[in-house]
Parts: structure tokens; sequence; C-alpha cells
């Protein structure tokens, strides 16, 4: 049975011992005769538990963790199916689903670039017009660059770079004022 390292990393926390291949079962009248001779009756442990019956029966049993009783059932489990494996047909289909979802979003990639070079476009022309059509000597041309008074309640240039986890490339600037 092959596990996966988390598996395996919680096996060795809560010392689970493992199965490394499916064991070979003798008779079971042999099992039988050999769990009865090893325990006596009145500690019989059941499959997934690890306190005597006796003990789970009373009130002063010690309390067992679910988290560790569930772990052990998944760790040593026999009827685990294997993992799924992708037959011709169903690779086909997923490959083809997955080619028709990189066109889609190639083609609503394009759109949008087409949508943002339109609105450029009509901008540049608006611009030039103002210009030189209009007449006025491009007074309005002006008017409409004049930057003037749109960084007054903004932040500094200086922390309009993204919050990131990592340390800049240059590190600390220590000449800069401001």
């Amino acid at each position: 049975m092959k596990l996966s390292p988390v598996l395996q990393s919680l096996a060795a926390a809560f010392q689970i011992p493992l199965r490394t291949s499916k064991p070979i079962r003798p008779p079971p009248n042999q099992v039988l005769s050999a769990r009865l001779s090893l325990q006596p009756s009145a500690h019989r442990v059941s499959p997934f538990s690890s306190t005597a019956r006796t003990l789970a029966r009373g009130r002063n049993q010690p309390k067992t963790d679910k988290r560790i009783t569930i772990i052990r059932y998944h760790l040593t489990h026999a009827l685990t199916p294997r993992p799924l494996r992708l037959s011709r047909l169903r690779s086909l289909r997923h490959w083809t689903i997955h080619r028709a979802y990189l066109l889609h979003s190639r083609n609503q990639h394009r759109a949008q670039e087409l949508e943002l070079e339109r609105q450029y476009n009509a901008m540049r022309d608006a611009c030039e017009e103002l210009r030189v059509g209009v007449g006025d000597g491009g007074r309005l041309f002006r008017q409409a660059m004049t930057k003037k008074g749109i960084f007054a309640r903004g932040i500094p240039v200086e922390y309009a770079r993204g919050q990131v986890d990592w340390p800049s490339r240059e590190g600390w600037d220590h000449e800069w004022t401001r």
C-alpha cells in the first residue's frame, strides 16, 4: 500500500505501524483461534479503538481522541479505492475541453484588447480635434492636458508601490528627501 507523504508523517507522529504490503490472510478458523488465545475475554480490543471494550462501557474510561481514531482508520483501511487514471477517451475529453477553454479565454482577451484600443483611438482623435480643429490655437487642448490639482489630496508617488512580502531590489534609499 503506497501512502502519501502526509499520511506517512501522520503515522509517524501518532506512532501508528504501517502495513507495507497487503497481508496474506490465514484461514478464518486460525485467525479466530489466534485472537481468542491472545486476548482475555474481558479485554478484547475493538477494531478502531485504542481502549478495551470494558473500559469503553465504563464511566471512568480514558477519553480517546476521535481525530486519532479517524487517522488510524484511514491509514489502515484496506478498502480505499485505487487512484483514478484517465482512460484514452476521458483524456481526450479533458484535452478537448481544456483547448476549448483556452480558445474561449483567448477570444475574450482579444475582445477586451480591441475595446481598449477603440477607446484609446477615440480619445486620441478627440484630443487631436481639440489641438488642431477648434481654431483657438490649441488653448482647449492645453487646458485639457494640464495636470494641475489632480495629485493634491493623493498620496506621494513613493507610496504608490504595491505592498509586498519581500524586500525591494535596491533596499533603503538613504539619499531620498522630500
